[in-house]
């Protein structure tokens, strides 16, 4: 799909009967090719796409101005391009928000140039679309644009870092040099872009969660782990707010009766602290634990702002 938005910033489509999309914005070879009709309709709306620069047009108003029915309209591009409207548009927005961001633009100039008005609608079209793969995430983010953020919180320093596919760091360090040699050694490979104010929703709902309220909106996330520590940070993610369990219960919880340990350590592997919150997870002896994400002055303060732990 890569190859159908560059070729159409020439003002045209490359091959458009030979490209099919096989959900993972890579080409294959399509089905024969497409009656010349087909070819012109979906290029007429392709054009009228890349022409909306502020907003993705629905279906319905390019159909009416090409004076099909919205079905049609669907099929003609299911048939020559093998995507929705809906996809093409995606992916060329993404294609204007990453040119604008490798020409130097600021985050926030480049998303609203790209017609998304805010980081919340990247997000909402995160489901189908390529943030970091595994491999990526391996190699240091090879391939990927980590936008990040450093601002002040009552814990101390926090750093929010995210991929087009959503959060891939949230961690409290002692000074804003920590966080930026940590976000550059996480991900060294990667193109990193600071900007704490297009980062400002996402910032915001995070230290919403520090002061102990209750989430206002989802966060996507883009983090990579085994098998394992996945199956561990979906169990923290259902303890509900002012609530703990001990290692012992997550490993039950999951399955894993005799895993304690294992737990332990996927709990400190977790790389969106207080998102996926493995704070509220406490050893069965007493106390608090260990944690990473500022050591145990933290995590305390974490489970007093959820009225877990009395004030001292």
């Amino acid at each position: 799909m890569d190859g159908v938005a560059r070729g159409h910033r020439r003002n045209r489509i490359v091959n458009p009967h030979r490209v099919s999309y096989n959900g993972d914005m890579t080409m294959t070879t399509a089905s024969p090719a497409a009656p010349a009709d087909l070819t012109d309709l979906v290029e007429s709306a392709c054009r009228q796409i890349d022409a909306t620069d502020d907003r993705v047009p629905t279906v319905g108003e390019l159909a009416d101005g090409l004076g099909v029915s919205p079905d049609a309209l669907r099929r003609a591009f299911a048939h020559v391009l093998g995507v929705t409207p809906r996809q093409y548009a995606d992916t060329r927005r993404r294609e204007r928000l990453r040119d604008g961001l490798r020409s130097g633009d600021q985050v926030s100039i480049a998303l609203f140039s790209a017609g998304y008005g805010s980081t919340s609608r990247l997000y909402e079209s995160a489901d189908h679309h390529l943030g970091m793969t595994p491999a990526s995430y391996k190699a240091g983010g090879a391939g990927a644009t980590v936008i990040y953020a450093i601002v002040d919180s009552p814990l101390g320093t926090l750093l929010v870092g995210v991929t087009e596919r959503g959060l891939c760091a949230v961690d409290l360090v002692d000074d804003e040099l920590d966080a930026d040699e940590r976000v550059h050694r996480e991900f060294h490979a990667a193109e990193l872009v600071r900007d704490d104010g297009a980062l400002s929703e996402i910032v915001d709902e995070v230290l919403g969660r520090i002061a102990g309220r209750a989430p206002a909106r989802d966060l996507p996330l883009d983090i990579r782990g085994t098998a394992f520590q996945r199956r561990v940070w979906e169990a923290l993610m259902r303890i509900p707010l002012g609530e703990t369990r001990t290692y012992g219960e997550v490993a039950e919880a999951i399955g894993s009766p005799r895993a304690v340990r294992a737990v332990g350590t996927a709990c400190g592997a977790n790389p969106v602290a207080i998102v996926v919150p493995c704070h509220r997870v406490l050893p069965a002896s007493g106390g608090v634990g260990n944690y990473g994400a500022g050591g145990p002055r933290n995590k305390r303060l974490l489970l007093k702002a959820e009225h877990v732990l009395p004030e001292e």
